[in-house]
């Protein structure tokens, strides 16, 4: 096929606003994924678009499997809380209530 480029789970992208911070969420617009790298705004990072991560979550939620995560980037964590956050996924196995990690499986965004 001709017209293939590549598979996707890892874009290229300028990071945004306030740089990237290796293995947190950066988001651009419809893109999501994790930093591969941690640089300065402006900068070329790889972003994962695909997979599951442990990320910061807020401690005191108790998350079961399959259940809607978001980022909060005034915080730094994931959440259950979809107010002021951005949808990153879902919860790919239980986390406690308190914890300090969760993990994630990445879905694509959709506009």
């Amino acid at each position: 096929m001709k017209n293939y480029i590549e598979a996707g789970d890892t874009i290229t992208a300028p990071a945004p606003a306030g740089g990237a911070v290796s293995g947190l969420p950066v988001i651009i617009g419809l893109l999501i994924g994790i930093a591969t790298t941690t640089v300065a705004a402006g900068i070329n990072v790889a972003v994962k678009t695909s997979g599951v991560f442990e990320l910061p979550k807020v401690s005191a939620q108790a998350w079961t499997i399959g259940q809607a995560i978001y980022w909060d980037p005034v915080a730094g964590n994931a959440t259950t809380s979809n107010t002021s956050t951005t949808l990153l996924g879902y919860a790919s196995e239980p986390s406690a209530n308190p914890s300090a990690v969760g993990r994630v499986r990445l879905i694509p965004r959709a506009a």
